[in-house]
């Protein structure tokens, strides 16, 4: 491939993975489209792919991966920890190798043209692709969720889809797509079942409440192990690294009582991220990512 766009959809279903199953299959046995990796998570409701692709292949595979999901997941009987608005809730395009930001905001307009005319499914174009300032922060579009959105919308002045009908699908409920940079999926499991602690960590980090500038957070329960957590994306890594929210996240807990447990990354991270936290843990002086044999194979 000479050109490679990455696409990381989330799709609101993380506990029946036969659904999960044929959603992925749509990325599947694709000429210019290689499935890398896919996650459910139970808790949370949502399962997210990571895919590359070149552009109108990658594409082609996302509008039919957006009506399986308007097919099979209604979001009316939805429940789950994560916030979200719709059986696809967002479509990240990323460039990677040969594209530019650009290419990437026009494959994310070209699949919601496309799958809002077919599928009737309402988009807001969000991140660099954000018709308006207040479209540009995920949280914001998708405040109110999915219980909340027709009403939400009725503001046409305010939230008029970009693609599609004026008002939710009535099962698939409205997606957000667009271009954006790389950012890493990140959470933090604590020693305690009590999500207010959680929350009140995850205030101190997310930018909105005075944080980390890249970082954003939220608690949420992890109920089959009880256990809180502290769910984080990181969208700028070389500016707010994945290191500093650890020890900051370590560091509030201890105020409480609680203790890390772990922590785990969802999807795939850039290596150069986890070069970056073996160079603060282990204290290497000069060390260059050529040292990496990986990089030079």
């Amino acid at each position: 491939m000479n050109q490679i766009i990455e696409c990381v959809p989330n799709f609101s279903e993380g506990r029946d993975l036969e659904k999960v199953e044929k959603i992925v299959d749509s990325f599947r046995g694709k000429e210019g489209v290689k499935l890398l990796d896919y996650t459910s998570d139970k808790d949370h409701n949502r399962s997210v792919v990571t895919v590359i692709g070149e552009p109108e292949p990658l594409r082609d595979a996302m509008v039919e991966a957006i009506g399986k999901a308007v097919e099979l997941i209604d979001m009316t009987k939805h429940e789950g920890q994560h916030p979200r608005m719709g059986c696809v809730d967002v479509i990240p395009f990323i460039p990677i190798k040969g594209v530019t930001v650009e290419d990437a905001d026009r494959i994310a307009k070209e699949t919601a043209k496309i799958a809002s005319e077919k599928f009737g499914q309402p988009f807001f174009l969000y991140e660099q692709s954000a018709t308006a300032p207040h479209r540009e922060n995920l949280a914001a579009v998708r405040k109110g969720q999915f219980e909340g959105m027709a009403e939400k919308m009725k503001d046409q002045a305010m939230w008029k889809p970009d693609f599609g009908p004026n008002t939710i699908h009535p099962t698939g409920g409205v997606t957000a797509i667009g271009a954006r940079m790389p950012l890493i999926a990140y959470n933090i499991n604590l020693d305690t079942p009590n999500l207010e602690i959680a929350k009140k960590i995850a205030d101190k980090i997310r930018h909105v409440k005075g944080g980390f500038r890249f970082c954003k957070a939220m608690g949420v329960m992890l109920e089959d192990r009880n256990i809180a957590q502290v769910s984080m994306n990181l969208t700028d890594f070389t500016r707010t690294s994945v290191y500093t929210v650890f020890e900051t996240v370590r560091m509030e807990a201890r105020r409480y009582g609680v203790n890390v447990l772990g922590s785990e990354i969802v999807g795939l991270v850039p290596l150069a991220a986890m070069v970056d936290c073996a160079e603060y843990y282990l204290g290497l002086e000069g060390f260059d990512m050529k040292q990496v044999l990986e990089t030079r194979l």
